[in-house]
């Protein structure tokens, strides 16, 4: 069995309210021409390819809070959707991961809860910033905790970086779509380090984080991570973080950061993947494809994920938890229960 826990659809109705409602042209235009992000019988057949694949629904860019007053709105229609969608096709579809309005957290709470109890969500997805404000701010919090502590979830955490993110202060927006390619897995690595420093992890133990794309820069970078993090305070003169550096003298620090899971989202890249997986461990990497979004428009980075898979050698046991073990237990699924 192989359980896609990183993918994405945009359900028809949401569709329908990102046309109308939505400013990005840019975005609608990428969403409207993947017919399998919203066709979902076209979806299915597409599957037919592996008969021992399961997906597990995320809601796509963009997240609800881009849409407003329309946000709560979004999140409903998105949830009930994707439950619709799995009541239909349980042994493609086996759970969905419910969409809130991040900025509404009262709201976001009664959604949860709703989406949870009512449609039978199997955990939460946030992006990593909410309207460009950092996760860690108090006002987030009680999401979260609600998630973990209430209702014992994880959480898929997606970038958000847009090309009004100019890569230069001399210019008004990112070119070449640098921000998607390149900025995503720094807006990530930086999500993941505010929830490290800021101490919402050690406020929330139970937290589990899936990150997009294999936790972004920090395998690559962990060594520079480590060693001029063990440096933190030193080129920094209006904020003392001296009892940062005191801590993490005596705590590994890369091992807060691999408390994160990573996802096989990279392009099929083989050596990422083993760096990946050297820094997470394979109780902390999981499957998943970011289908559709390939240049076939679906079946690309599901076969892609598998080859790199494949090709690292891993035994037999450290592919079943990468494939499904690790993501039936964050999911909270009993695999003799499975669709």
């Amino acid at each position: 069995m192989k359980i896609d826990l990183f993918n994405h659809v945009i359900p028809k109705a949401c569709l329908d309210l990102l046309q109308a409602n939505l400013s990005d042209q840019g975005l609608v235009k990428r969403m409207s021409n993947i017919r399998i992000l919203w066709d979902i019988e076209a979806r299915v057949e597409m599957l037919g390819q592996w008969p021992d694949l399961q997906q597990v629904l995320t809601l796509s860019n963009p997240p609800p809070e881009a849409f407003g007053d329309l946000a709560v709105e979004y999140a409903r229609t998105a949830n009930d959707a994707m439950a619709e969608i799995c009541a239909r096709w349980p042994q493609r579809f086996p759970a969905f991961v419910a969409s809130l309005p991040w900025n509404d957290p009262a709201t976001a709470l009664t959604e949860m809860d709703r989406a949870v109890e009512k449609l039978g969500a199997r955990g939460v997805q946030t992006f990593t910033n909410v309207n460009d404000r950092p996760l860690d701010e108090p006002e987030f919090f009680p999401i979260l905790e609600r998630a973990v502590n209430h209702h014992g979830l994880a959480v898929w955490m997606h970038p958000a970086r847009n090309a009004g993110f100019s890569d230069y202060k001399t210019e008004p927006k990112s070119r070449y779509e640098i921000w998607q390619v390149m900025g995503w897995p720094y807006e990530t690595t930086a999500a993941m380090s505010r929830l490290v420093f800021s101490g919402l992890l050690d406020r929330l133990p139970g937290l589990r984080v899936v990150t997009h794309h294999c936790g972004g820069m920090l395998p690559f970078f962990s060594g520079r991570a480590e060693t001029l993090w063990a440096q933190i305070g030193s080129r920094t003169a209006d904020e003392d973080y001296s009892a940062l550096r005191d801590r993490y003298a005596n705590e590994s620090l890369l091992d807060m950061f691999r408390r994160f899971y990573g996802d096989t989202v990279l392009g099929g890249s083989t050596p990422a993947l083993r760096c990946g997986l050297d820094f997470f461990g394979a109780d902390h990497v999981v499957f998943a494809s970011d289908c559709p979004f390939d240049p076939e428009g679906g079946p690309m980075f599901i076969r892609e994920a598998i080859r790199s898979i494949e090709e690292l050698g891993l035994s037999d046991a450290d592919k079943e938890k990468i494939y499904a073990g690790n993501a039936m237990a964050l999911l909270g699924l009993i695999p003799d229960k499975m669709p």
